[in-house]
């Protein structure tokens, strides 16, 4: 069929742009924004300009590395949101202007649509239906895949998302943001001896806010015994903190898979880049019986890869989208 897909991503602070062929990665160029980390989290006005001054010279990167002409790009696929409306401006208008000028259809798609199938970049690819359990900065969710357009949400957070806990308990502990990595390879250093409660939340919700406040007051109540415990306990502390959010989310996977019967498990999303989650889901998985998927590194974080393929899926029904098409900080997955 030889079909070739422009994918674009601008939700939050990486740059990305990816070129597909029939389902094929070629590309996957990701422009990163360091300036974020002065500020111990990412400043919406910041990130939008960076991704203007970005979003060209990625474009051009991945196209080069696809090693195509332009004008071999069948349709450009988008993500219209969920995301900081700055951002996502600069990718749709971008977006726009791109396909207008080579006269070609737009795909819009949704983040976190586009995270779940990401799995479909490379193999293994699980097979329908399937769960994943999607975790990242702003979401956490258990999503029902009856196919590569047909999701429904059957578990999310009522709160704060697991990443937010990682990167809540990075600043209580003075640590650079992104705090997840870091908390996640110190952690290997250390043993979970601190027990943070696990939120009793019926159902397949999740919920983080909770804990985030355990953590803060275990912190402040240990820092008056030993103004050093944050310091002499470092290891310690990550390692107990993330056993604790490893273990909401694999008992609520756990639960999900349970209720639903299906034994096809997937992770997504930035926080499933997390070392201990993987393994703890590969233990859980051949423990249950289930077939466990985990995306590489680069399908985990924010990515044009997962743009480009979701559009591809979209492309092949005919689903397009006009020039009118605007973006939106709010999306409902299978919305």
């Amino acid at each position: 069929m030889n079909t070739v897909i422009l994918g674009i991503e601008s939700s939050c602070d990486d740059t990305s742009a990816a070129i597909i062929r029939d389902g094929e990665v070629l590309s996957n160029c990701v422009a990163n924004q360091e300036a974020h980390r002065l500020y111990g989290g990412v400043v919406p006005e910041v990130a939008s300009r960076a991704h203007q001054k970005n979003i060209i010279p990625v474009v051009d990167l991945a196209i080069k590395k696809a090693g195509i002409d332009k004008r071999q790009v069948d349709a450009i696929a988008f993500t219209r949101g969920p995301g900081l409306i700055g951002s996502l401006i600069v990718g749709v208008s971008f977006a726009k202007a791109y396909a207008l000028s080579l006269g070609i259809p737009l795909i819009e798609v949704n983040h976190m649509e586009a995270h779940v199938l990401a799995h479909f970049a490379e193999p293994p690819r699980p097979a329908f239906p399937f769960l994943c359990l999607t975790v990242s900065g702003g979401h956490t969710q258990i999503v029902l895949v009856r196919g590569h357009l047909d999701m429904e949400v059957i578990g999310q957070t009522l709160d704060d998302a697991a990443g937010e806990a990682f990167d809540k308990t990075g600043k209580l502990l003075g640590l650079d943001y992104p705090a997840g990595p870091i908390i996640d390879r110190l952690a290997q250093k250390g043993r979970p001896v601190f027990d943070f409660p696990e939120p009793q939340i019926p159902g397949l919700d999740f919920s983080f806010s909770g804990l985030k406040t355990a953590i803060l007051y275990f912190l402040q109540k240990q820092k008056q015994d030993d103004p050093d415990f944050i310091r002499n306990y470092m290891a310690d502390i990550c390692a107990s903190v993330q056993s604790r959010i490893v273990s909401i989310l694999i008992n609520k996977i756990s639960l999900a898979a349970e209720e639903t019967g299906i034994r096809e498990i997937a992770i997504a999303g930035g926080v499933s880049a997390n070392s201990e989650l993987r393994s703890a889901l590969e233990k859980t998985g051949a423990e249950k019986g289930w077939n466990t998927y985990i995306p590489k590194f680069e399908y985990c974080t924010d990515n044009a890869a997962m743009i480009a393929i979701t559009g591809y899926y979209k492309y092949l029904k005919g689903t397009f989208t006009s020039q009118e098409v605007e973006p939106v900080a709010r999306w409902k997955v299978g919305g």
